[in-house]
């Protein structure tokens, strides 16, 4: 990674169509770079929040050796026996740990029980994952396959260490986010110093094609916007990952080697009254021409990054002149975070 205290702003154009641009930005320049670079980083970071709410991430301080190993044991996990991965199920939104089935979660923005259940029983999401949150949380234990084999300890030991990797992403892209909206940088530590945030692991199974075909709803994963503050997404080169446009069209965001995808949350945007946008998205077929029936398999690693659960959270200062113009009332972080996801599943 390169460093340097004279270095301005590294950033180009990773998305641009349909009026959607999500830029690439090197954040090597806020982690290293002097007081100009990091307050220009931090700049163009917020300047793409508050207008597509997506961004890719180059030079993250997260090395390409570790993404390689983290896909590797999730690989390894998901092709484990239906029975182990059912055995560690998720049970509750409260915890939000543990193993889900195919077909268990429909993401929609849609809030109505009888509408959801309709989507997961005609329009299934064609995903399995594994969600994985902060350690020692009383009554809320990870649900790890350390008891299975050597393999599964390995599983538990590289994850645990990821989960504080990237917490240690999330701490700095928040400083950032905090320079750039003129608050002190250190603003939110207080915020993210419990790491209440969910690791996840996404499978997405080899799909015929005519899924796809007969049925032009069909989805890996339906449109919806991610509930926390921000999202850090790792994705493979497989692809799939699709953006709304502020025309209402879907634009790909395709796999930019070595980059994270990060995408600003629900929560953060209401946390900036709406100052901040967060943007639906969703999972379709990859752009794959191969031969054969099947669309190939996807796996991709999100890290979705919240709020610590006992915090209040209210429109942030310089989001609002008087009182009146706040939009939303406050609300705690964990319960809202547990009301989201009880309608998801």
């Amino acid at each position: 990674m390169a460093s340097s205290s004279k270095k301005e702003t590294s950033s180009s154009t990773g998305v641009e169509q349909d009026d959607l641009t999500i830029p690439v930005i090197d954040f090597s320049s806020f982690l290293h770079g002097d007081e100009t670079a990091r307050k220009n980083t931090a700049t163009a970071i917020l300047h793409a929040f508050r207008t597509s709410g997506f961004l890719y991430l180059s030079n993250s301080g997260i090395p390409p050796s570790t993404i390689s190993t983290i896909f590797s044991h999730s690989a390894h996990f998901f092709a484990r026996p239906t029975t182990q991965k059912d055995s560690l199920g998720w049970d509750r939104p409260e915890s939000n740990r543990g193993y889900v089935a195919f077909g268990r979660e429909k993401v929609t923005q849609s809030s109505d029980p009888t509408e959801i259940q309709r989507l997961r029983s005609t329009n299934p999401d064609y995903k399995e994952t594994m969600e994985i949150g902060r350690e020692n949380v009383p009554g809320m234990p990870n649900q790890w396959p350390d008891k299975f084999d050597t393999e599964g300890v390995q599983f538990t030991s590289v994850m645990k260490s990821f989960h504080n990797t990237c917490k240690d992403l999330h701490v700095q892209l928040m400083r950032a986010i905090a320079l750039g909206m003129g608050l002190n940088q250190t603003f939110f530590d207080e915020f993210t110093a419990g790491g209440d945030n969910t690791l996840r692991l996404l499978h997405y199974p080899p799909v015929l094609k005519s899924v796809f075909a007969d049925n032009k709803d069909a989805v890996r994963a339906g449109p919806h916007s991610d509930y926390g503050s921000v999202t850090l997404l790792f994705q493979d080169d497989i692809g799939g990952l699709e953006v709304k446009s502020p025309r209402g069209t879907w634009v790909r965001a395709a796999p930019i080697k070595n980059t994270v995808v990060i995408n600003a949350g629900d929560l953060l945007a209401r946390w900036s009254n709406d100052t901040i946008k967060s943007t639906n998205h969703r999972v379709v077929q990859p752009p794959y021409e191969g031969e054969g029936e099947l669309y190939p398999r996807r796996y991709s690693v999100a890290y979705f990054c919240n709020p610590d659960f006992d915090k209040l959270i209210e429109a942030l200062p310089g989001t609002y002149t008087t009182d009146s113009e706040k939009k939303y009332k406050a609300i705690n972080s964990g319960e809202y975070l547990a009301m989201r996801l009880a309608a998801t599943y």
